[in-house]
């Protein structure tokens, strides 16, 4: 039922004398009417002036009954369990006449909301949504669809106790019992309203799981002292935290609220709570998108090129990097604010990556464009690749955050290919090295390397290598074709790291062995999907 009954007439009459906008009083009255709170403020108020003015044997309704799904509900107190809406001789008690209040009622029309703050009042109007969706259209985002945020200050849940508890004493007094329990949430109220108005000014419809979002941060500076008094009474629910810049959170004083005494709580707040002399002020008004991801493999053909930013104690030891030729063309045409990447693996700065690339995927910040074709992606990579010849990237394309787990799935478990110019002390014949074709299933026992101890923690990691070619070249000199399992230190394998390899290309050959060239032939991750030319 959306409408107001004879039952509420304490409620609305002890709120409008309190300085209460219409709006909060449907609130209290748990009025679950979405198109009612969407009615014109001075409509909403001349129709509880003529409810207040109306029979109290009638339980007239304020407006039609509208049809809309169940709201939330924010719960303030234990529903009392047999309550009725009878006193004991089995009839509604004499309230105050309506006249009683006139003179308090007519001029808190004009008030600030001694509950809101002004929120369900002026931001509900027509200018307020206008400076919204100018906020919007400045930005320049792409978007379909929009949900809605608002960030309200915490002393707000206090005076919504306050008022709670002043309705609660009122009813006692006239000896009727509450019958009703909860409330409509504030920001639930908000949202019914100003939905629809955003819309309609947007040409978007709002949606819950919408990627873009519009938030209002609200404050006001005239009441924030009022939430201190629960520090005193409830300490443990305030504690600092180092990304707080207070700690009275509207977490932290609902939770405060929960638990103090209702007397203490009357000691230190009127209730109901006064007028304020200001409204709210809407500090910021932000856009913000989801983010977008790109996914593609890329072919390295430098082997001075490191696949992230080298940078060391503050001091860039490259120009550029993998990741910043490839991410520069996608920060410009999205127009993020930031980026994140990962891939499938790393190779070092002197390893060049060949066959079909290794796996990465960009998660784009932010961004201001989101829509692009697949022929826009496609000279999106055309435009990386004839923009260094260290790099060239293949099967650019938009992917979800879900899909980027593939992959990193079983990463240790897929295969890699390597081409390794290997270096000996001692001279070799092609058959000194030919055994090494033949073994097969290899297990190694790799300390962290020294070259790595700096970054990764120690520790042995038992790796495979599934099989060897070898490749003679001079006395001196040998290719070696390897599969191995993902995470295999080559350059170890081959040299020994002092023992902390075993074993190695140097013990197996027993003789000195180094690595001169690495080069990454396959990364055996079926991802991203490969595209048509």
């Amino acid at each position: 039922m959306s409408s107001l009954t004879e039952k509420d007439r304490p409620i609305v009459q002890l709120l409008l004398d309190a300085g209460t906008c219409p709006r909060c009083i449907l609130r209290f009255c748990c009025v679950g009417s979405q198109m009612l709170y969407r009615h014109p403020h001075k409509d909403l108020m001349k129709d509880l002036q003529e409810f207040l003015k109306s029979s109290q044997e009638k339980e007239d309704t304020v407006c039609l009954d509208v049809a809309d799904p169940p709201c939330k509900r924010v719960r303030l107190e234990p529903r009392e369990e047999g309550a009725d809406d009878l006193n004991h001789n089995g009839a509604i008690p004499q309230l105050p006449s309506a006249d009683q209040g006139n003179t308090a009622t007519e001029s808190s029309a004009g008030k600030v909301c001694n509950v809101c703050l002004g929120i369900l009042q002026e931001f509900c109007e027509a200018d307020f949504v206008k400076k919204v969706c100018q906020k919007v259209n400045s930005a320049d985002y792409q978007f379909t669809s929009f949900v809605f945020s608002v960030s309200l200050p915490p002393q707000l849940s206090v005076r919504e106790c306050a008022a709670w508890l002043g309705v609660k004493q009122q009813m006692r007094n006239l000896g009727l019992p509450l019958a009703k329990d909860d409330i409509v949430q504030l920001k639930e109220a908000y949202k019914w309203i100003i939905h629809p108005r955003l819309s309609e000014e947007l040409g978007v419809p709002a949606d819950g799981k919408s990627l873009f979002e519009v938030s209002v941060v609200f404050a006001h500076p005239e009441t924030e002292e009022e939430c201190h008094f629960l520090a005193t009474a409830c300490p443990d629910c305030f504690k600092p935290a180092k990304n707080k810049q207070s700690v009275f959170t509207r977490m932290a004083v609902v939770k405060a609220l929960e638990k103090i005494k209702e007397e203490d709580f009357l000691k230190h707040f009127p209730c109901p709570p006064s007028s304020p002399k200001n409204l709210c002020d809407a500090l910021e008004i932000q856009c913000t998108n989801g983010a977008v991801f790109v996914a593609g493999r890329y072919n390295k053909y430098s082997r001075n090129l490191p696949q992230t930013p080298w940078i060391i104690d503050g001091e860039r030891k490259l120009e550029s990097s993998v990741e910043e030729l490839i991410s520069e063309h996608l920060m410009a045409e999205f127009k993020a604010d930031s980026f994140n990447f990962s891939s499938s693996g790393r190779e070092d700065v002197d390893v060049r990556t060949l066959g079909n690339g290794r796996p990465f995927a960009i998660e784009l910040v932010n961004p201001r464009r989101i829509h692009f074709t697949t022929e826009q992606m496609k000279r999106l990579q055309q435009a990386i690749n004839d923009s260094s010849d260290k790099i060239q990237v293949r099967d650019l394309q938009l992917v979800t955050r879900e899909a980027i787990g593939r992959m990193k799935e079983g990463e240790e478990e897929k295969t890699k290919t390597y081409s390794a110019l290997i270096w000996t002390d001692k001279a070799i014949q092609r058959e000194d090295i030919a055994f090494l074709d033949d073994i097969k299933e290899l297990k190694l026992d790799q300390k962290t390397p020294l070259r790595v101890l700096h970054r990764r923690p120690l520790a042995v990691r038992c790796r495979l290598i599934h099989t060897m070619k070898s490749e003679y070249i001079d006395e001196h000199h040998f290719r070696l074709h390897l599969k191995t399992q993902a995470g295999t230190y080559i350059k170890e394998f081959v040299h020994g790291d002092f023992g902390r390899t075993k074993p190695n290309i140097g013990s197996l050959l027993n003789r000195t062995a180094d690595i001169l060239e690495l080069d990454v032939e396959s990364v055996d991750v079926d991802w991203p999907p490969t595209l048509a030319d």
